[in-house]
């Protein structure tokens, strides 16, 4: 007999259950059992493997080396198994599902122009996500989305590999209420010290290259609003009359209707866009239709 034939998977089912809740007891009540059951699961796992993975300090549970390296390869097998119901329940529904994550300093405009391709498709049911870098690639890795979208790449990472491709990039403008600066145009950054302007916040990608780039002209704007939500810096760009630097993509309605105009733009400020996916992702068509014509880099 071999080794996986030697492991129970119903034992690391309720290791993994432990591990993500933290505790003993809310983990025994998520799985309907008593709490010395799930304590003999797991202490019959930690024999066969041959090592602790817990170590137990009153009622508090940490996890040791050996137990964040099970619990790792059970938030791949747990989530594939979660994948492959997805799949099937949308195969038997007739749907194909995209489950899409977003930084939520992307751009709204720009995802939505990402996927637009699929949103004529009558079986095409779309999950989109927002959120922080780090909580969305955990949730890649776990087979919970299918692909993440940033404006940034991820660091290189021998234990957690992804592929980054990139989509393409933008140039960054300064925009204003036409009412006010028809006919205008401003350099960027020299003609911005003292001007009211907003800006996207500190975590954005393209503030340090902003702020670098004031520095290094000696320019300092007078900063009305910092906003890492690209909707909302949308709002404030079209309603409080400072001028905004961000990537038009962002107001292209509001500049379509003449409502903003861009009065200056700076190719030193570039956004960049990429589609981050795990190496080893189950090829789903309607993805690879979107990833198409854009290479691929680890």
């Amino acid at each position: 007999m071999n080794g996986l034939d030697q492991l129970n998977f119903h034992h690391l089912f309720y290791f993994w259950r432990v591990a993500k809740l933290g505790h003993l007891t809310r983990a025994a009540e998520e799985l309907h059992t008593a709490q010395s059951a799930v304590s003999s699961q797991i202490r019959q796992l930690e024999e066969r493997l041959g090592e602790d993975l817990f170590i137990r300090e009153g009622r508090r549970l940490t996890l040791t080396d050996a137990g964040q390296l099970v619990q790792a390869y059970a938030d791949n097998i747990f989530g594939l198994g979660q994948e492959m119901l997805g799949r099937l329940q949308g195969r038997v529904a007739g749907v194909r599902r995209l489950r899409v994550g977003s930084v939520a300093t992307l751009s709204r405009n720009y995802q939505e122009n990402w996927i637009r391709p699929l949103l004529a498709e009558p079986d095409v049911v779309l999950t989109l996500e927002s959120g922080v870098l780090e909580g969305l690639l955990a949730r890649l890795v776990q087979h919970q989305l299918d692909v993440v979208l940033a404006n940034e790449t991820v660091p290189a990472d021998p234990d957690r590999p992804f592929h980054c491709r990139f989509l393409g990039s933008q140039s960054i403008s300064l925009v204003g209420p036409a009412s006010r600066w028809h006919g205008r145009t401003l350099r960027i950054p020299e003609d911005l010290d003292g001007l009211d302007i907003a800006l996207p916040g500190p975590r954005h990608a393209l503030r340090a290259q902003f702020d670098a780039l004031c520095a290094s002209a000696a320019v300092t704007p007078r900063v009305r609003a910092e906003v890492d939500d690209m909707a909302m810096l949308r709002l404030i760009a079209r309603d409080s009359g400072w001028l905004t630097v961000l990537p038009e993509v962002v107001v292209q309605d509001e500049l379509r209707a003449g409502l903003l105009i861009a009065v200056g733009r700076s190719t030193a400020l570039q956004e960049r866009f990429y589609a981050i996916t795990t190496p080893h992702r189950h090829r789903i068509d309607v993805l690879e239709t979107l990833l198409s014509g854009h290479p691929a880099a680890s």
